[in-house]
C-alpha cells in the first residue's frame, strides 16, 4: 500500500460512485486491523508513527467514500472536475427560485406538519439528485455535469440542516 495512492485503490473497491455501504465498512475495518498502531507497539516508535499515519489516511478514505456527497465530490476531482464549491457558486436560475421558494416555506411554516412536508419534499429532491449524480459519473462518464450536481447538493444539505434545526426548536 502507498500513502499516496487514491481512496478507492487504496480501499480496493472499483472507482464508482454507486458503492454499497456494507463493502466500504467492511473494507474499514479490515484495513484498521491491518494498520492500528497498536499491533505495532513492540516495533518501536517509528513503525508506531508510520502505522499512524496509516490509521489516520484509512480513516480520511473512509469518511469520503461511506458519504454519498463526498465520494461523489472525490470521485469528479479525480475525473478532473474539481467542485470548487469556494469559487464556484453560480447557480442555474431555476435551482436558485427553487431554494428562494423553500426559505420562504420554511420561514412561513406555523406547525410541525408543514415543516415535516418540507422536509420531505427536499429529501425526495435529494435523492433524486443523488441518483442523477451516480448516472452522470457511472454511466455517462460526465464528471463537468456530476459536479454540478454536487455543487447543487451542497446547498440542499446545508437547507436540510436548516430544517432540522428548526424542528429541533419547535418541540421535535
Amino acid at each position: 500500500m502507498r500513502l499516496d495512492t487514491d481512496d478507492f485503490t487504496l480501499f480496493g473497491l472499483p472507482q464508482r460512485f454507486a458503492l454499497e455501504r456494507a463493502d466500504v465498512d467492511a473494507r474499514w475495518k479490515a484495513l484498521q486491523g491491518e494498520v492500528h498502531p497498536d499491533r505495532f507497539a513492540a516495533q518501536g516508535a517509528a513503525a508506531r508513527r508510520v502505522a499512524m499515519q496509516w490509521a489516520v489516511r484509512v480513516n480520511e478514505a473512509y469518511r469520503r467514500l461511506k458519504d454519498p456527497l463526498h465520494r461523489a465530490a472525490y470521485l469528479c476531482e479525480l475525473r478532473g472536475a474539481p467542485i470548487g464549491a469556494e469559487s464556484n457558486t453560480a447557480m442555474p436560475g431555476a435551482f436558485l427560485a427553487q431554494q428562494m421558494h423553500w426559505r420562504e416555506s420554511l420561514d412561513e411554516a406555523a406547525e410541525t406538519p408543514a415543516i415535516e412536508a418540507l422536509a420531505r419534499e427536499v429529501a425526495s429532491e435529494r435523492a433524486e439528485r443523488l441518483r442523477r449524480v451516480g448516472e452522470l459519473l457511472d454511466e455517462r462518464g460526465d464528471a463537468a455535469g456530476a459536479a454540478r450536481e454536487v455543487r447543487a447538493l451542497m446547498f440542499i444539505e446545508r437547507f436540510a440542516e436548516d430544517i432540522e434545526q428548526r424542528m429541533e426548536t419547535s418541540g421535535q
